[in-house]
């Protein structure tokens, strides 16, 4: 069975929040973009943890079938993890606050986690 972009988004969401990352948002851009179905924002509060959640997203992503791109894990600050229908951004707490993409990508609805 395929994994569609809302099973992925559970997947990921669950993977974020078992490292214990910060408030974490999805915003549906399914009509805004052709980049993404969803997009998740979260952020940790070390090098450490940022790592820590975007490898563990990796990690369960892939098990699940995705096929994963990983961005910036270098510098651990901001970390993309590219899923195709799902883009999870992990950043470090001050990166987050200084590119809040919430507010670039206002038009989009945030999604309710469960």
């Amino acid at each position: 069975m395929a994994l569609n972009s809302d099973k992925l988004l559970k997947t990921v969401i669950g993977a974020a929040e078992e490292k214990k990352a910060h408030d974490v948002v999805a915003l549906n851009l399914q009509g805004i973009s052709l980049i993404a179905d969803y997009f998740v924002i979260c952020h940790g509060n070390s090098d450490t943890q940022v790592l820590s959640i975007a490898t563990e997203i990796r990690k369960t992503a892939e098990i699940a079938g995705a096929k994963v791109r990983l961005e910036g894990a270098d510098t651990a600050r901001w970390v993309l993890v590219d899923m195709g229908d799902v883009v999870a951004h992990v950043f470090h707490k001050d990166e987050r606050e200084f590119y809040h993409l919430e507010r670039l990508w206002s038009d989009a609805k945030a999604v309710e986690i469960v």
